[in-house]
């Protein structure tokens, strides 16, 4: 399908959700005409019927609606094959996207999920800029009540994913490490993967942009990275952006050390959730950089490994030599099962 066709998509999503703004600016690149509808008390029966009821959910031309941020760009990738992919053309290069784009949502995630609900100022303005969007047409004193109810219940889940206090120096360490990283080098790296945006830069666009608006890591990135929030304002709509893909022998610094930390941290993190996975554990306790971590076991993210290794061993001999030395020998034991 091409994007002459004239049909419109429809985003269903929410102006606090990581997960929505990725999808929204991934389209605005894309040049992908679609209406954004705000998910709210008088729009949920748009998505009620929908298990599970998650944002964002991308209605096709045809009505029919899906789910999963993920699964949505390569759906969009199926639908508009030559229309500014966010893919890249190499296969070793796209795997490596992949990678980080899959971080971004199970891992950076929980960096974006700590700070929104560990710190009072960031616990009141994400309540109550989610109860304002979800229940603009309600009351104050409705929406005040709303807010109470959705804090107590995500700071209820801290535990279920990781979000403790003991677990908050690695996640804290991540968050200050990222922004720095794409402070010192995004500017003359252009994006991750070249001059053009890949599913990895939008994968932590999501994250990074929410990141942004929450008060204590806000201050964070503006004390210490500016240049990170301003490559952020930038990537909301790239749609006038033109550039080409790197080749896996000339890969940015910011995209070598993601690889690095997802080898490092998010691969190992995913093993130990399968091993305690199959265990029928409930909970798990991994050294990651050389900290202690523990949280409950994640049936989702066992998918998300079984995925990436499937996309691995897809890979020809000589694709996976390009990247192993990326990976390291434990990353590589991990994809390799």
């Amino acid at each position: 399908m091409s994007r002459s066709s004239g049909e419109r998509y429809t985003l269903i999503g929410g102006n606090a959700s990581p997960y929505s703004m990725k999808m929204r600016a991934l389209m605005h690149y894309r040049r992908l005409p679609y209406d954004w509808i705000l998910r709210s008390l008088a729009t949920d029966h748009l998505i009620a019927d929908m298990r599970p009821v998650l944002v964002p959910v991308l209605m096709l031309p045809d009505g029919s609606r899906h789910l999963d941020s993920t699964y949505l760009i390569y759906l969009l990738e199926e639908r508009h094959p030559r229309d500014r992919s966010v893919v890249p053309d190499e296969a070793a290069v796209a795997f490596l996207a992949h990678l980080v784009e899959d971080m971004a949502d199970e891992w950076v995630t929980k960096m974006m999920f700590h700070y929104r609900w560990a710190y009072e100022p960031d616990i009141h303005y994400a309540s109550h800029w989610i109860a304002d969007d979800r229940a603009a047409d309600k009351s104050a004193e409705e929406r005040e009540k709303f807010a109470r109810f959705f804090a107590e219940r995500q700071i209820g889940r801290m535990p279920l994913v990781g979000c403790t206090p003991e677990n908050a120096p690695l996640i804290e360490a991540g968050y200050h490490f990222i922004i720095g990283l794409l402070r010192d080098h995004i500017g003359s790296a252009g994006y991750l993967f070249g001059t053009r945006p890949s599913m990895a830069d939008f994968g932590l666009y999501g994250q990074l942009r929410t990141l942004s608006q929450d008060p204590t890591p806000q201050s964070i990135l503006r004390r210490e990275a500016q240049a990170t929030e301003s490559w952020l304002r930038q990537l909301d709509d790239a749609s006038g952006i033109e550039g080409e893909w790197r080749g896996i022998d000339d890969l940015s610094v910011p995209a070598k050390e993601l690889v690095g930390y997802a080898a490092r941290i998010y691969l190992p993190f995913l093993a130990a959730n399968e091993a305690a996975t199959k265990k029928g554990a409930e909970k798990f306790t991994v050294s990651l950089d050389g900290r202690p971590y523990a949280q409950g076991v994640f049936g989702y993210q066992v998918k998300c490994l079984e995925e990436l290794r499937r996309r691995y061993a897809a890979l020809p001999d000589a694709d996976q030599q390009k990247i192993d030395p990326l990976l390291g020998e434990g990353a590589i034991a991990i994809l390799k099962g």
